[in-house]
């Protein structure tokens, strides 16, 4: 079984690494996989030959196509892992990274930015991704304020101050979008925040955000076994010597953090974070140690895929990838719910 199942991990990566090299590849001007792996092997320094490309194909490679694709790499493999964490802390294969209000205080922040007439532009990030990026944090960190009480943040109190904040940003957002005539003359931005795309046009994105992921996708690895604790209740992770509330900040934080990566250069993707993680669960078993690694490599490829169906099913026009998520992802996991048909064990 141990075997059968690192076979699983190992097909994922190998799945992954075929999916950004056809995405990387299609496109106006075709760059063939042979092509790539030798402009890739160059500009590192390890193939010194020059020839078998065009400049114009290296330079789409690198300045289009690679910071796109990484990006979506990125943002799928952030909402996955942020799902197994939320989907095990709240031990809920209903939860999804956005379930404590973090879209909505995203949304929120890229509002407010489009409403300041200020330029700003750092390490390759505008004003709307760092709002955003902020925002999301800024409403986590309120929904957990709102629902600790007596030094405890029960489960229900924080779904229920997630809801409400959730609710009460949205009617904001669109309070400020009828009353303002700035906000009036840059709705399709703010529709395509809200509808979600990968935005990545410059490297320097790409340096700031991976690092925050994959430090968020390691920090969640190490806490594998204490989600496995959870799975038995609050009580019964308390009775097997675990600090439940500080364990339960953290993870919270560190899931919020990964959504809030993935919102700063993706907008609002949805079904990523929900559907993998159950789709995982019901291949891998409910173990943390694999989920993690299994979801984020699994939630990658997914929107690698998505990704190049979006921007290539009506070329040149551009789905926004959200939308494609969405419309995958819900009858998909309508199917997975038909095909279970059993009680989860978390």
């Amino acid at each position: 079984m141990r075997k059968h199942k690192t076979a699983i991990m190992f097909g994922l990566a190998v799945f992954l690494l075929a999916v950004v090299l056809l995405s990387v590849s299609i496109g106006p001007v075709r760059i063939t996989v042979p092509e790539i792996i030798k402009i890739v092997l160059h500009k590192v320094g390890i193939y010194r030959n020059t020839g078998g490309w065009q400049a114009v194909q290296e330079s789409i490679l690198f300045q289009v196509r690679l910071p796109r694709v990484l990006g979506a790499v990125l943002v799928g493999a952030a909402l996955s892992t942020a799902g197994v964490l939320f989907q095990g802390l709240f031990r809920n294969p209903m939860a999804d990274p956005y379930i404590i209000g973090t879209a909505s205080g995203a949304a929120f922040g890229a509002t407010l930015a489009m409403l300041l007439p200020l330029s700003l532009v750092f390490y390759g990030f505008g004003l709307v991704p760092i709002a955003a990026f902020l925002g999301a944090l800024g409403s986590v960190l309120l929904v957990y304020r709102l629902a600790r009480f007596g030094g405890k943040a029960p489960i229900i109190s924080m779904l229920l101050a997630g809801f409400v904040t959730s609710s009460f940003l949205v009617a904001i957002i669109m309070l400020l979008l009828t009353m303002s005539d700035r906000l009036g003359l840059k709705i399709q931005q703010v529709f395509s925040f809200l509808m979600g795309g990968i935005t990545v046009t410059y490297w320097q994105q790409i340096e700031v955000i991976a690092p925050l992921v994959v430090l968020g996708i390691v920090a969640a690895m190490f806490f594998a076994v204490k989600l496995n604790a959870f799975s038995i209740g609050e009580e019964g992770a308390a009775y097997l010597g675990i600090n439940v509330e500080r364990e339960k900040m953290i993870i919270l934080g560190v899931g919020s953090l990964l959504t809030a990566c993935a919102v700063s250069i993706g907008g609002l993707i949805g079904f990523v974070g929900l559907i993998i993680p159950h789709a995982m669960r019901l291949i891998l078993g409910p173990d943390h140690r694999l989920l993690i690694p299994a979801s984020a490599l699994a939630g990658a490829a997914f929107l690698v895929i998505a990704d190049l169906l979006a921007r290539t099913l009506l070329s040149p026009a551009e789905i926004p990838v959200g939308v494609l998520t969405a419309l995958i992802g819900a009858p998909f996991f309508l199917y997975l719910l038909r095909r279970s048909r059993r009680e989860y064990a978390f």
